[in-house]
């Protein structure tokens, strides 16, 4: 009953001194505003700019320099690989310069030296409703399929060639085309096959026979035991961070690669210089929050030392008038932080109307999560209730006589 009598008694005694209760509101709204404004720019570039990383998978890929590596990749080295905490996806290239073939869909509608791109279940660069129903499907790029002029389900020719013994030879296989990359996962002519076909194309290429995909056995020598070696992978990471790690610890195991380290270490670099920037400037405005905050408090204290010292007289103890002061300064931080937010979202607004006029869809400028709310707010809370129970240190120090003095 007497809380509720101290936080009646507060609350009334704010909107009798409105005007007073008024310019905390406005100094506090004018510290926490700019804060969150100035967070949410930080939040939003740097979160944009890894969203855009994130989304190229191939910001993600370890690519192997495989002129310049000697070491022989093995079906064991592609297990251990598989197995490593930072690896999302790896699959075997056949050799060191990217695998070509022909594509045919009439005689007016071809490709020539089409790169065939091995894939399989969790590929980066497929998206989920992407897949290879069989080893006879392809999944071609937007710019495979424009120059083509095919759609999902029609049929393509793959063509490849070889010269064994002197004579120059040809083999074609009949694919369905299961799918169109969307260029923003690839933006080169390409083509997305299944390892099995890959292997087989190398092996015809390298004199064998192959009996598979093809209509009849070919010319060749007879593959004795399946291929268990290869040139290159397809190499990614599971984050940005994994990305310079696994590619070092390939490096020391004499594997040449490349990354886009100068990309991640851009973004990384904004992130340290946004950080620190507001670091700077949110510790000038916390100091500023709680010098405001103090000064109005202990003001408001020393003009109200008749009315404390009556509470005094009417029985209210002295650990009570804190609690009071504290009950004043949640309300005032509430009122402050709900008007500050709505000064943030009307500043957001217009940034994100006015910058991210120039940028790609669904672009973002300034941006705050829920939490980031919940938490500004806990902070406001503690600050505010830490800074009136210093004040209300002081209204011990004021004896119940005072209110019977007069002017």
């Amino acid at each position: 009953m007497r809380l509720k009598l101290l936080a009646k008694f507060s609350l009334r005694d704010l909107v009798y001194d409105r005007k007073v209760s008024f310019f905390v509101i406005a100094a506090l709204v004018a510290v926490i505003a700019p804060l969150l404004l100035l967070f949410s720019l930080k939040y939003g570039v740097v979160s944009q700019l890894q969203n855009q990383l994130l989304n190229d998978p191939q910001n993600l890929e370890i690519k192997i320099n495989g002129m310049q590596s000697n070491k022989v990749l093995d079906k064991v080295w592609f297990t251990r690989l598989q197995q490593h905490d930072s690896v999302q996806f790896v699959i075997p290239l056949t050799r060191s310069l990217n695998m070509q073939g022909d594509l045919r869909k009439n005689n007016q509608r071809f490709l020539n030296n089409v790169e065939l791109i091995p894939t399989e279940k969790g590929d980066p660069l497929i998206p989920p409703e992407l897949s290879l129903p069989d080893k006879t499907s392809v999944i071609l790029t937007a710019l495979s399929a424009e120059k083509l002029q095919v759609k999902t389900g029609e049929t393509v020719t793959l063509f490849f060639g070889r010269k064994l013994d002197g004579n120059e030879e040809r083999e074609k296989i009949e694919l369905t085309v299961a799918g169109v990359l969307d260029e923003r996962y690839f933006q080169r002519v390409g083509a997305f096959i299944s390892l099995e076909l890959l292997i087989e194309i190398e092996d015809y290429r390298d004199g064998f026979q192959i009996t598979k995909f093809v209509s009849a056995p070919t010319t060749g020598k007879p593959i004795t035991q399946p291929r268990d070696t290869f040139a290159k992978a397809r190499i990614y990471a599971k984050q940005l961070d994994d990305v310079a790690p696994l590619a070092l610890a390939l490096r020391e195991e004499g594997i040449d690669t490349q990354t886009q380290a100068n990309a991640i270490e851009n973004v990384k670099a904004i992130d340290r210089v946004l950080g620190t920037i507001f670091t700077i400037v949110a510790a000038t405005s916390i100091i500023g929050c709680m010098l405001s905050l103090s000064g109005s408090f202990l003001a408001n204290i020393e003009r109200k030392r008749k009315d404390i010292s009556l509470l005094s007289l009417f029985g209210i103890e002295r650990h009570e008038i804190k609690i009071y002061v504290v009950i004043q300064a949640i309300a005032l931080a509430t009122l402050s932080f709900v008007f500050a937010c709505l000064f943030f979202l009307c500043g957001s607004l217009a940034i994100n109307h006015v910058l991210g006029a120039n940028l790609a869809q669904n672009s973002f400028i300034s941006l705050l999560q829920p939490w980031h709310f919940m938490t500004a707010f806990a902070f406001t809370l503690i600050l505010s209730v830490l800074v009136a129970l210093f004040g209300g240190q002081q209204t011990t120090k004021i004896q119940p006589a005072e209110s019977l003095r007069e002017n």
